[in-house]
């Protein structure tokens, strides 16, 4: 891997925080901010940094508004956005996929050290 990171995975939504965000607003037209922040358990200002970036990347647009005499901020995932994720989570199955294919081949060999195999649990 180069510091780009592998072949495929976007850079601007990479971000544990970043890819929270996007994935929770693919499953909606837009949300207030206040419901985004509480799902991702971030500050208001990890969030608005965050909601900044993807902004600037085109991967989410702003809309504020008021409810009744409130001020607030609805955050929506545009097209892109929805195409970047898409795109970026189809890169991490590949290279997850790649590197099952990789590790049962390793284990088929007798691994790197020819030594027994060693089963583990999934998710351990």
């Amino acid at each position: 891997m180069t510091d780009a990171g592998p072949p495929g995975l976007d850079k601007e939504i990479h971000h544990p925080t970043r890819l929270t965000v996007a994935a929770f607003l693919s499953s909606c037209a837009e949300a207030e901010f206040s419901t985004v922040r509480d799902y991702c358990g971030v500050s208001d200002s990890v969030l608005s940094k965050t909601v900044a970036a993807l902004e600037k990347a085109g991967y989410v647009s702003v809309r504020k508004g008021y409810f009744g005499k409130r001020p607030r901020t609805w955050v929506a995932l545009t097209l892109t956005g929805r195409q970047a994720l898409t795109a970026h989570l189809a890169a991490l199955e590949a290279l997850a996929g790649a590197a099952r294919r990789a590790g049962a081949e390793a284990q088929g060999a007798g691994g790197a050290d020819g030594g027994t195999d060693i089963e583990m649990p999934l998710g351990a």
